[in-house]
């Protein structure tokens, strides 16, 4: 008899997990990743064209925005080898870390953070955001996209995505976006 599951079409999800600097822990995998498929099916297979779904929360949904944002050849604008070099340049000016021996300090920035915002000012990574994905919206990307993050500010939950693009999910309350709201707004929702 045959399975239930060979009648259904596989669909593929790639999730990557946030974490800040450890972001270059999955881009150095999936560098591998593409290597491997790139000797599988030619110098052009790209991330984006493997999976159905990826979704990343943080600094996971920078890297699935920066592999499905699409060039002018409707091609992803960052090859995954790149995004380990992204991380090395860029990750002192996103994530500038403070003294470990002032454990004071250290201690009074995590309750300050707790009670009154995040633990970066995302300056750095807004300005970096707007000129990699430029004016690309959600639902330009080559895939489909999931970015669940969190509103700090409102204590609530946050789902975007491209089957519901212009809505994010508050909770159980969805809230409008406007429609030309690009790919920069999303990441730095995920930062604030």
């Amino acid at each position: 008899m045959a399975s239930p599951f060979a009648k259904r079409k596989m669909t593929t999800v790639l999730s990557i997990d946030g974490g800040g600097i450890r972001g270059i822990i999955p881009s150095t995998l999936l560098a591998f990743l593409e290597t491997k498929l790139q000797e599988l099916d030619g110098p052009n297979a790209r991330i984006a064209d493997y999976f159905d779904l990826i979704a990343g929360t943080s600094t996971g949904g920078l890297i699935a925005t920066m592999l499905t944002t699409p060039n002018q050849q409707n091609r992803p604008s960052v090859a995954a080898k790149d995004i380990s070099n992204f991380y090395l340049e860029h990750s002192p000016k996103i994530f500038p870390q403070h003294s470990r021996f002032n454990f004071l300090a250290s201690m009074g920035n995590s309750i300050k953070a707790a009670f009154l915002g995040p633990k970066y000012d995302g300056k750095y990574l807004r300005s970096l955001t707007n000129q990699l994905l430029q004016d690309t919206t959600l639902k330009q990307t080559l895939t489909n996209v999931l970015i669940p993050a969190f509103d700090i500010k409102l204590l609530q939950p946050v789902i975007v995505s491209t089957n519901n693009v212009g809505l994010a999910y508050y909770g159980a309350f969805p809230f409008q976006f406007k429609q030309e709201s690009n790919l920069y707004s999303y990441i730095f929702l995920l930062e604030l």
